[in-house]
């Protein structure tokens, strides 16, 4: 058959689509070292504007003077320090704001009670590069240090520094990782050269754009933007334009047999494979947009910023290889090109004779209620290791795995110092309620010792104890005057433990709760208060969302496959395959990896991406379904339908699962967790959902899975 366009345009066209996105990736690919200029880690400043710890976060400044955030430098020694060693660490400390980003507010050098070790907190400008900043403190801590006393740096800004250098590999190692396996696994299912490169253009070019769209909008602070953001629009973007790119090859070659113009076969091949594309994609945008909906900016961020890497992923899939491969033609496929030979394909019915699927086809037809029983107890048997789960949070200092500077020194510090020293949970109160929020704070037995900010204090603050404020210097000295803002004053409780620790959490609680008895207005913010509202938000967020997600997906099945029963259905076999894998990867964190626990962020996490993503590979396989279902009946369509498919939506899933696999290589244990969730589902659904369950439960019932359409009678 003749195209209809002029020879001209048919060149023209491939040509313009290769040589825009070929513009747009050039311009973009030197964004991927210029992440961190848009991207942040506070915790705090992804919370609520409402949460008391974001509240408190904002008046720091007014108060303390200055935009910084605490290092805890610790000094430790098997032998009691003497009086000389301590003065030479004083003068260590004193020449630290010698280095670049350390500012001139340092505390004086503190000796713990036991003799063994000294702390004082030195402030890090938050302008400067944190990481760098506390390399530098390290070389200057270590090369004056006298023998027998090791230094530590730790505190909120040791721990910040940590979470930095984990994200580091991002650009580097993630890309690398996640790029080779998708390479091997495209060599292997294709067997060609040009084809696996071709795929892996069209996926990096849809990445390197959507970066370049995202950077710009985080610039112009539409939107927040992470390393934990980044390190998920990069592998959901590599993954879903490969997994697209493969349905349309799969169509494309099809085509290239029964068609010998290879433009006939590129608008053949577009016509098949746009709907499945569209809506595995919109599903997936759909699933992530729902995330706006949450408290939490961390979560609400990643909504727009993966549903742009998405539309790049199907808007590359859909133009630029389609452009590629028309150009090439038959020759992408070398050195196994497709021979234009539609009587052999007209032999073969439509559907492939031999091979895993035609066989698990026939399996299928004899006995499909025994097989989607089987898997349907199996995956339920699964299930229940979910109950174990324990995603009720964790201590900062585990968010990092590996080697950490920062907990190593948190360890000590706890051995010598209380357990919060450095990160004081921060209240601000009314001034003229400041003795009764102080007499609350003091009666909490977590609370070590209470300190009230003032401007005319040395340390720049004063110690409050249950007799008022404390002076500071020779007998006779006033006390110093709290510093007031706008009416308000801020006390400082250092905590007994750890601001990371459950009993400090606790702690937090109960001076939550004493103040809110004693009728105060008074907010508590802090280290340990930013961890209690990010994860009460991260809950609520769970809750709302997941439900939501579910009815948005269930709809537009409903719109895709035109029936009421087989959206439902297909949602609860995807539900059920979530369950297994969070049960699976509850009993492999407990009891293999032996993690501390997961944020409650990663059901919700694991939920958006194995719903929206494993629908895709129902979506792909029952398109299919339905477009056989109306040839030649809804059993023999099923059949047809697997067979055709079979191939395609396996390497689709092994590319998933592969990418999501690259995330673990970096040490940050939300993206390790959220690496095996996905990994682990998507290939469930691969090998399972969609290859025994959905097919044969669809045989079992017959047409009426197409009700309330025209297909079902």
């Amino acid at each position: 058959m003749k195209s209809p366009l002029p020879k001209a345009l048919r060149v023209l066209i491939p040509a313009v689509l290769i040589i825009a996105w070929l513009v747009g990736a050039s311009i973009g690919g030197p964004y991927f070292g210029k992440v961190s200029e848009v991207s942040t880690n506070d915790q705090t400043s992804y919370l609520p504007e409402s949460a008391d710890a974001t509240q408190v976060q904002g008046l720091l400044d007014d108060f303390l003077g200055s935009d910084s955030i605490p290092a805890v430098v610790v000094f430790a020694s098997d032998d009691e320090l003497s009086d000389e060693t301590l003065a030479d660490l004083e003068a260590t400390v004193a020449d630290l704001p010698e280095i670049e980003g350390v500012t001139d507010e340092l505390s004086p050098l503190i000796p713990s009670e036991d003799g063994l070790a000294a702390q004082a907190f030195v402030p890090i400008s938050t302008d400067a590069d944190t990481g760098d900043v506390l390399d530098e403190i390290k070389v200057a801590l270590n090369a004056t240090a006298p023998a027998g006393v090791t230094a530590y740096v730790t505190g909120p800004a040791g721990f910040t520094a940590d979470l930095a250098a984990g994200f580091a590999g991002i650009d580097g190692i993630l890309l690398a990782v996640a790029l080779g396996a998708v390479l091997i696994i495209l060599i292997i299912v294709y067997r060609s050269l040009l084809l696996p490169v071709a795929v892996l253009a069209t996926s990096l070019s849809a990445l390197t754009v959507a970066l370049l769209t995202v950077w710009w909008l985080a610039k112009a602070e539409s939107l927040l933007f992470s390393g934990q953001t980044q390190g998920i629009l990069f592998i959901l973007v590599i993954g879903a334009a490969t997994d697209y790119a493969l349905l349309y090859v799969a169509r494309y070659r099809e085509q290239l047999r029964i068609t010998e113009s290879r433009g006939q076969a590129t608008m053949s091949a577009l016509r098949g494979s746009i709907e499945p594309i569209l809506a595995s994609g919109g599903t997936v945008i759909a699933g992530l947009l729902c995330l706006m909906l949450s408290d939490l900016k961390s979560n609400s961020s990643l909504g727009p910023v993966a549903s742009i890497g998405i539309l790049f992923a199907m808007a590359a899939a859909l133009t630029l290889l389609p452009a590629i491969l028309y150009a090439f033609g038959r020759a992408a496929f070398w050195p196994r090109r497709p021979k234009f030979d539609p009587a052999a394909v007209e032999a073969e019915h439509g559907m492939p004779s031999k091979g895993v699927w035609a066989w698990l086809a026939r399996i299928i037809k004899r006995r499909p209620r025994v097989i989607w029983l089987a898997t349907t107890a199996l995956l339920l048997l699964g299930a229940v290791g979910a109950l174990q789960l324990n995603a009720q949070g964790v201590a900062q200092s585990a968010l990092v795995l590996g080697a950490s500077d920062a907990r190593d020194g948190q360890a000590e510090l706890g051995e010598h110092f209380p357990g919060g020293s450095g990160s004081p949970a921060n209240v601000v109160t009314d001034e003229g309620q400041f003795d009764e929020t102080a007499d609350a704070l003091l009666a909490i037995e977590g609370v070590d010792s209470l300190s009230v900010v003032a401007d005319d204090s040395p340390s720049g603050t004063a110690p409050v104890t249950e007799d008022g404020i404390g002076a500071i210097g020779p007998p006779g000295t006033p006390a110093p005057e709290p510093t007031a803002v706008d009416g308000k004053v801020m006390l400082q409780a250092t905590l007994s433990d750890a601001a990371d620790s459950n009993a400090a959490t606790e702690t937090v609680l109960q001076m939550r709760e004493s103040i809110e008895a004693e009728g105060l207005n008074a907010l508590v913010g802090g280290t340990t208060a930013t961890a209690i509202d990010t994860n009460e938000a991260s809950i609520h967020d769970r809750n709302l969302i997941i439900p939501i997600v579910l009815v948005v997906i269930l709809l537009i099945l409903m719109v895709l496959l035109r029936s009421v029963l087989a959206p439902v259905l297909l949602v609860l076999t995807t539900v059920v395959s979530f369950g297994t894998a969070m049960g699976v990867s509850a009993i492999v964190f407990n009891h293999v990896f032996e993690f501390p626990g997961a944020d409650p962020a990663v059901p919700l996490y694991g939920f958006v991406f194995l719903v929206a993503l494993g629908i895709d590979y129902n979506i792909f396989l029952m398109t299919r379904v339905r477009e056989e279902s109306v040839k030649h009946g809804t059993r023999e369509g099923i059949l047809r339908g697997l067979g055709v498919t079979g191939g395609v939506i396996t390497s689709a899933g092994m590319v998933l699962a592969a990418t999501f696999a690259a995330l673990s290589v970096i040490p940050i244990l939300f993206l390790v967790q959220i690496a095996f969730i996905v990994a682990f589902g998507v290939l469930l659904d691969t090998f399972l959902v969609r290859a025994l369950l959905v097919p044969a439960l669809s045989y079992d019932i017959g047409k009426k899975i197409w009700w309330p359409s025209k297909l079902s009678r």
